[in-house]
């Protein structure tokens, strides 16, 4: 079975930090993608980070040089550090794991709010 359990996130005012942590289990490290959505109150749940089985990372251009996408192996998790935080990114955080190319499984989704 998949297991994506998701922590962090909270209220932060604008310029603060944030980091979310999504642990998993059945997901290979080795060999699966992962990423990081989210969800506003009025919005499409969009793409913010991604991360490849072999490390590359891509991200969101509202969230470029602001946000990193990691993943430790050893722990089974990927983390999004959320730095210069903006109203705007005031959303539902899930992270997404897709196993053998074709099935994604997400998080429970961890609220993030920022304050101006």
């Amino acid at each position: 079975q998949v297991h994506l359990v998701q922590s962090g996130g909270g209220l932060v005012q604008a310029g603060g930090s944030l980091r979310l942590a999504c642990t998993t289990s059945g997901i290979d490290h080795g060999s699966s993608p992962m990423a990081w959505h989210r969800q506003g109150p009025e919005n499409q749940r969009e793409l913010v980070a991604s991360i490849s089985s072999t490390g590359n990372t891509s991200y969101a251009d509202s969230v470029k040089g602001r946000f990193t996408i990691s993943r430790d192996k050893a722990k089974n998790t990927v983390y999004l550090q959320m730095n210069s935080l903006k109203p705007e990114d005031t959303a539902v955080y899930y992270c997404k794991a897709v196993k053998g190319g074709r099935y994604a499984y997400w998080g429970q989704g961890t609220q993030v709010t920022v304050s101006s």
